[in-house]
């Protein structure tokens, strides 16, 4: 009884008894301009469009004298000049608890998924500063991803925030459902921004399945939603991480993808009358990356640990989202074309990728042991064409040799199916076998 009195009076103690309103005098393209209501930058607003299904929110995304520029969370069929505008007093927030495991939200919190509405007395906006850099706990300790390829030679650690780099259909999100199954981590939280909307319940049943469902949220919006609803979700999801990062727990942040984030930010501020700057990405677009990423990490309480897919328009990995997201983050993974069409999943392309935070989550041996496999995958490479064609002849060279011997027990090492469970015991035992280094019980 005092928790559903409590609920209704934390409803009031937010409810605004003053309302400011203001009328709808343009509409353009994706903006929406009034005169009025008074309010701040990224202050929530209601469109009241009789001739819509229901009201219509917004955001105030610029102010020009008593010009309020507003952008939709959702489609502006009805609007029409002279609608209604009344100003919330507030900014984008999400309710949070422990109820949230196993939803779906969609970019304003808020239960898309038939179950009911979710209890959340606790409320975390949007829009947040990341901890602060003296207060992080060092990333020493590794995460478990599931995943031979990453645990094994690309370690990640808790905190860390890796890149998933790949061009369309190489495997992206397949990768992701194999981390959310099979990761260590307390809980995930998925936020899939800007997909096609055949491929949302494809992840939640496939890919996620309903063990990685049970310990999982997921925020979701599709691709035909407004640029302003794909970007807040990206928002709302990190926030939703940060809850439970707070709560003292190990979070893993599964985003895809930050392509589609930066499009929706570019989208927006070409509409607001920002101009275009490198290949027609507007400058808030490398402005807000940053704000967004820093969030992830470690704090003084807990981690989140943040796999981010960056889609790469024709391969291009020096496009400018890549380049600068790369710079940002603490590793990338490559995921290649070539390995794809060869039938190797996951296709992560080993030497292309890196985690700068390896050696530090790692033993020596285990270090040593990732290393030597580096090394005979990159001297095969080197050779390859003079093996494929046999020009070369063994006991030429003792590591050309070596890589030839060691090759298809690394390439079975590094492919893996889609429900395949690998433990960090058994990935370590597998590496023991390949280089004959000794990984102690220590460093699993």
């Amino acid at each position: 009884m005092e928790t559903l009195v409590k609920k209704y009076l934390d409803t009031a103690a937010r409810v605004d008894t003053i309302k400011c309103v203001g009328h709808i005098s343009r509409v353009q393209g994706l903006l929406i301009e009034s005169r009025g209501p008074v309010a701040v930058i990224g202050e929530m607003c209601r469109i009241e469009a009789p001739k819509s299904p229901g009201p219509i929110f917004a955001e105030v995304v610029g102010l020009n004298s008593e010009i309020v520029q507003l952008m939709p969370y959702q489609e502006t069929d009805g609007i029409e000049v002279g609608n209604r505008v009344v100003a919330s007093g507030s900014r984008l927030d999400v309710g949070v608890s422990d109820k949230l495991l196993g939803r779906v939200l969609d970019a304003r919190g808020r239960p898309i998924d038939d179950k009911g509405e979710v209890e959340a007395s606790i409320r975390y906006p949007a829009l947040a500063h990341a901890p602060d850099p003296l207060k992080r706990r060092p990333v020493n300790e590794r995460i478990v991803t599931g995943v031979r390829a990453i645990d094994g030679i690309l370690t990640a650690g808790k905190g860390q925030r890796l890149g998933i780099f790949a061009g369309s259909g190489v495997g992206k999100s397949t990768l992701l459902g194999m981390i959310a199954r099979n990761t260590n981590a307390d809980v995930n939280v998925v936020a899939l921004i800007g997909e096609r909307g055949r491929e949302v319940n494809s992840f939640i049943e496939n890919d996620l399945g309903p063990e990685g469902l049970a310990r999982s949220v997921l925020v979701v919006t599709p691709s035909n939603s407004p640029p302003l609803s794909r970007l807040r979700g990206a928002y709302i999801a990190t926030a939703i991480a940060e809850y439970f990062r707070d709560q003292g727990k190990d979070v893993m942040l599964l985003f895809d993808s930050i392509t589609r984030f930066a499009r929706a930010m570019r989208e927006i501020g070409l509409a607001t009358g920002e101009p275009p700057a490198t290949r027609g990405y507007t400058p808030s677009v490398f402005d807000q990356m940053p704000r967004l990423l820093e969030r992830c990490g470690t704090s003084d309480k807990g981690t989140i640990t943040g796999f981010y897919t960056i889609l790469v328009d024709g391969d291009d990995l020096d496009e400018p989202v890549s380049d600068t997201v790369r710079g940002i983050l603490d590793g990338h993974i490559v995921l290649s074309r070539s390995l794809a069409r060869a039938y190797h999943y996951p296709a992560i392309d080993v030497l292309a990728s890196v985690s700068r935070l390896a050696p530090a989550v790692s033993g020596p041996a285990t270090t040593k042991a990732a290393g030597s496999i580096r090394r005979s995958m990159a001297v095969y490479a080197e050779n390859s064409d003079l093996i494929n064609v046999g020009a070369y002849h063994a006991g030429a060279n003792k590591s050309i040799d070596d890589a030839i011997a060691k090759h298809s027990a690394i390439e079975d090492f590094l492919i893996q199916e889609i429900g395949e469970k690998a433990p960090f015991s058994e990935t370590a035992q597998k590496m023991s076998e390949i280089t004959g280094i000794t990984i102690p019980p220590e460093e699993l």
